[in-house]
């Protein structure tokens, strides 16, 4: 397995994330070294947090999380998954399975050997995390997840399938106002509209990622938009943002070649009934409906792909039942970004609660 790795100078002067980077190397399943990079912050003996982002970004997203977490005496673990932040990066798409992103990560908690964690995961963080709780459920005591799932599609009309496979293999790519419009205006046809998503990262060479991250949690003039849009479109400029937020979240990615997992993740979301990550989704259901340590759901109100996506846990997971699930205001989909104290104070209080 070919492998890359961010040169360090790549991370130099980020705002807002001073600390201190942590690696931990495991084998892959071809025996290829793989370093997993991850923050650990708060008082060693204090009771941990494991924190676990998604796509496209990494733990830069809990700068704003950590310090709250650790002014209440919470000690913080927040990896990279592998092709994101400081962690390596495997060279191609294919390598990002669903299925060796668990096993990747599941190898590194046993590296680390943390145990009475709390689980929070947002996005693929909770996709990957809670496939890792099944695997290495000793190790935690509580879970709470927000803008996730766990996706298990077993029935979906063929006619629905026949038009996500058509629209994957002959539309042509989305442009990124084409793709922003589908996502933020979801039918009843989830999958549908999501393979807009997955169709505009699998395709799109170098995804802008740092570009799409400011546009989502900064408030820029439309007509600035619109213009760097169109001098892309037209071969001017590559769509790149020039704030502390576009550098940070672009960092990770020197050049397309680094930009691969971001790519390819979005279409391993297990949306249809041939997905190969299906029986591997149905076990973890399984263990989840069974599951009777403290689970929380704390979702937005305002994310059009996740909203709604907290009542199969709700109904389904045991230790859900009769918990304080709670609804946050306005955080969109990336809420590490937008309410910070909110999400730390009911994961706090939780904690010391369940």
């Amino acid at each position: 397995m070919k492998i890359l790795r961010t040169p360090d100078s790549c991370f130099e002067g980020l705002a807002d994330y001073p600390f201190t980077p942590n690696y931990t190397e495991i084998e892959t399943a071809d025996g290829s070294p793989l370093r997993i990079h991850h923050l650990d912050e708060g008082p060693a003996d204090g009771p941990i947090v494991l924190c676990m982002h998604g796509q496209p970004v990494w733990s830069y997203l809990y700068r704003k999380m950590i310090p709250l977490f650790v002014a209440q005496g919470i000690r913080v673990i927040a990896p990279d998954l592998p092709g994101y932040g400081k962690s390596d990066k495997p060279a191609s798409r294919d390598d990002y399975s669903y299925q060796n992103q668990v096993d990747w990560m599941v190898a590194w908690l046993d590296r680390n050997g943390f145990s009475g964690m709390t689980f929070f995961g947002q996005d693929w963080g909770g996709l990957i995390g809670l496939r890792m709780i099944a695997e290495r459920s000793e190790l935690f005591d509580r879970v709470v997840i927000s803008n996730t799932g766990l996706p298990y599609n077993p029935t979906v009309e063929q006619d629905v399938v026949d038009r996500v496979a058509e629209f994957r293999n002959n539309a042509p790519t989305p442009t990124l106002p084409e793709m922003a419009a589908a996502i933020q205006n979801v039918p009843k046809e989830q999958a549908l509209a999501f393979a807009y998503w997955q169709k505009f990262c699998w395709e799109t060479e170098d995804l802008p990622v740092g570009f799409m991250m400011s546009t989502m949690l900064e408030k820029i003039p439309r007509w600035r938009l619109a213009l760097r849009v169109m001098a892309h479109r037209l071969g001017l400029a590559p769509l790149r943002s020039s704030t502390d937020i576009g550098r940070a979240y672009e960092a990770p990615f020197p050049d397309p070649s680094y930009k691969m997992c971001p790519r390819a993740m979005p279409s391993r979301v297990p949306t249809l009934p041939d997905d190969p990550s299906l029986e591997a989704q149905g076990k973890a259901w399984e263990f989840f409906s069974r599951f009777e340590k403290p689970f929380l759901c704390a979702f937005t109100d305002d994310d059009p792909i996740t909203r709604g996506g907290d009542a199969p846990f709700r109904s389904k997971v045991p230790g859900a039942f009769g918990q304080a699930h709670t609804t946050i205001a306005g955080g969109g989909h990336f809420l590490q970004e937008k309410r910070p104290a909110e999400v730390v104070n009911v994961i706090v209080d939780f904690m010391r609660s369940a």
